[in-house]
């Protein structure tokens, strides 16, 4: 609890976080609450057999979920580790004839537990990869004639360099080690 703060029902133990700038904020708090009990009148029945009040513990582990996810995105500057990227992964068709072979390549990346998605618009490649890397989507996979024969992607990484053409099998199984690793050092 910061000084000169309320607790109105009872004790209680709030725990601030710094942010990427910071700023410190409280997210979680614990109180016990005295109050609520005697107003509404609880009671159990003891191990002596006797009536008895019992104490009440709000908890908030997080806070609110929005000041959560707000101090999370401004932490990860939006970049949000690969497990936790709402889509890890947005497909690059470099025109509108290799979107059903970006279509087959999202469903079977769906099929990996891979998020993926397909940008369909009519726009030139580097202008899908700009957008791409500014929406800070962790993948991109290029696939044009070449990919759609041999049935691989041209991969590139947020804030990388193209990492070269590779089996569709391989970029999943890179992908789900990477997931794998990234939840093991938590």
């Amino acid at each position: 609890m910061e000084y000169g703060e309320a607790a109105f029902y009872g004790p209680k133990l709030d725990f601030m976080v710094k942010d990427a700038l910071g700023r410190k904020w409280q997210l979680g708090t614990i109180q016990v609450d005295y109050n609520l009990p005697e107003r509404f009148d609880l009671s159990y029945i003891g191990a002596d057999n006797e009536k008895h009040r019992p104490v009440m513990v709000h908890r908030a582990p997080f806070g609110s979920m929005e000041r959560f996810v707000a101090v999370l995105l401004e932490h990860c500057a939006g970049e949000f580790p690969l497990w936790l990227a709402p889509d890890q992964v947005i497909i690059l068709p470099v025109s509108e004839k290799y979107l059903d072979f970006a279509k087959n390549l999202q469903s079977y990346l769906k099929k990996s537990d891979i998020r993926a998605l397909i940008d369909e618009r009519n726009e030139k490649i580097g202008r899908k990869i700009r957008d791409a890397e500014m929406k800070k989507y962790p993948y991109m996979l290029i696939v044009g004639e070449k990919e759609a024969a041999e049935n691989q992607v041209s991969v590139r990484k947020h804030g990388q360099v193209d990492l070269g053409t590779m089996p569709t099998d391989d970029f999943a199984a890179m992908i789900r080690k990477q997931v794998e690793e990234e939840q093991n050092k938590r």
